[in-house]
């Protein structure tokens, strides 16, 4: 099996994912049990890489949840700070015309026939000085580099990027639809070849590994097509050409004004090309199955989701928010199973039972009061139990990962900071309160959560004419004596 870690570490790898990454929207995919799962945004920010060095840590900061595989956008945007940027097409500055060209059934060969007649339609359009080709695991990409159509063209005919692409593909499938079919049946082979250009469309990264096959996706040449072979796609010895570079400026002008002559882009349709309709039914079969979604988010969850929110909109530090709400999720889950005795003790009684839920050991450690709640600090500011930090990615692991297998977590935390709103500030001060106002009525229904997204915001944040104030930043203060109160209802939850 392969080292997924390992290989994301070297050198090279991490450097030609970056490079043709650069100011295109990421997204990498692990796996939650049996499903799939999908992470597009970090810390509400478009996901993307800002270094190698970015790459590989990032790899390790998803490692919780199987990552394998990084996914990059056909566009390339002109900014990525915020979730608004991707909402716009008038972010987008560039994008790589491609054509997926799927195997179905049959030898791998097939889909390289598939593709070499796609090849040969772009040569007969004069296109051919910045084509190259990905074998992308179980079939190959047939791409352009997007800097070969030219700005000027798209400022004289004033079209979008992506409609750009989207008319360039559609052409060239409906030109060479026989050609490609019949490429693939001479080879026994069945593919499917799709016009998959949209504006948040991903397709996978040079030198990524395949997300189930143990394979790298390299990229080659149309004249290196002859010789290409499986062999190469070997993590422990691939080869790769980073042919993805090379471009002619203007080389797609002239294919790009026939194209519009013939597709209609106010009736967009994305084409298929199939070998025969049995290869449609079979891929639709052998379509990985979208995993079922869990019937909830679960308490452990929902209890971290709702502590990060409540230091956040307390205190307005979002690192240590995370650091907290994992803190308290873990606090409370051995408290539950210790049981009410030893979490009344934890809580504030015992100087052993406290001193068994600290970081026994570290210098530095310290006992302070958060949000009401009596916590181990470390020097780095984040909390602690057990001698271990919770740090941010802990908990976005632990926490925003698993959200993200059942709804998006930006859009859980966006709820979540909604719902805490219409609290007033005593109550995300008192622990008992929180607890049972807050926490207890929604920790088996998450949902009441999400549904708070949907209500305006008057309906959400006003009750009886009258806007509640956001509750005031204010620092963490010294532990002070509290009769563990809300402990006891945890015997009973």
């Amino acid at each position: 099996m392969v080292d997924i870690k390992k290989h994301y570490f070297r050198r090279d790898v991490a450097e030609e994912i970056f490079r043709y990454s650069r100011m295109r929207w990421a997204a990498l995919e692990g796996r939650l049990g049996s499903g799939r799962v999908f992470i597009r945004y970090r810390n509400n920010v478009p996901l993307h890489f800002t270094s190698p060095e970015d790459v590989s840590s990032t790899i390790v900061r998803y490692s919780g949840i199987g990552v394998r595989t990084i996914y990059v956008t056909a566009a390339v945007w002109r900014s990525l700070k915020s979730k608004g940027d991707v909402e716009h097409e008038e972010n987008i500055v560039k994008y790589t015309p491609f054509w997926d060209v799927d195997l179905v059934s049959g030898e791998w060969r097939a889909a390289l026939a598939a593709a070499e007649a796609v090849v040969r339609v772009l040569e007969d359009e004069g296109v051919s000085e910045s084509v190259y080709l990905l074998w992308s695991g179980r079939g190959v990409h047939v791409r352009v580099n997007e800097n070969a159509l030219s700005d000027d063209l798209l400022e004289e005919l004033n079209i979008a990027p992506v409609d750009a692409a989207f008319a360039i593909v559609e052409y060239v499938l409906r030109k060479g639809s026989e050609a490609i079919k019949g490429a693939a049946k001479r080879l026994g082979g069945e593919v499917k070849v799709e016009n998959l250009v949209d504006a948040k469309r991903v397709f996978t990264a040079p030198l990524s590994l395949h997300r189930e096959l143990d394979r790298v996706a390299v990229c080659f040449t149309p004249d290196e097509l002859s010789s290409f072979t499986l062999e190469w796609t070997s993590p422990s010895s691939f080869k790769h050409n980073p042919c993805w570079g090379k471009h002619y400026v203007g080389e797609l002008d002239d294919l790009l004004r026939k194209a519009l002559r013939e597709i209609d882009l106010k009736a967009k349709r994305h084409a298929t090309i199939a070998t025969s309709p049995e290869a449609l039914a079979r891929k639709a079969r052998k379509a990985p199955q979208p995993r079922p979604v869990p019937r909830r988010v679960g308490r452990f969850q929902v209890m971290g989701l709702l502590q990060a929110a409540r230091y956040y909109l307390l205190y307005g530090d979002l690192e240590k928010a995370k650091s907290f709400g994992l803190n308290r999720a873990i606090f409370y889950a051995w408290a539950k199973k210790r049981g009410q005795v030893a979490a009344r003790k934890a809580y504030g009684i015992s100087p052993s039972v406290r001193a068994r839920t600290s970081s026994k050991g570290r210098e530095g450690v310290k006992l302070v009061e958060a949000a009401g709640e009596e916590a181990f600090q470390a020097p780095s500011g984040f909390f602690t139990m057990g001698g271990e930090e919770q740090r941010p990615e802990d908990y976005d692991r632990q926490i925003a990962g698993k959200i993200e297998g059942v709804v998006p977590y930006e859009k859980a935390w966006e709820a979540a900071l909604k719902y805490l709103r219409k609290f007033p500030k005593h109550v995300l001060l008192d622990p008992r309160k929180f607890y049972e106002k807050v926490y207890k009525p929604v920790r088996d229904d998450f949902n009441a959560v999400l549904e708070v997204l949907n209500e305006s915001e008057d309906k959400g944040e006003e009750k009886g004419g009258e806007r509640r104030e956001e509750p005031e930043r204010k620092e963490e203060s010294k532990p002070s004596k509290r009769d563990g109160g809300l402990l006891r209802f945890m015997k009973r939850s």
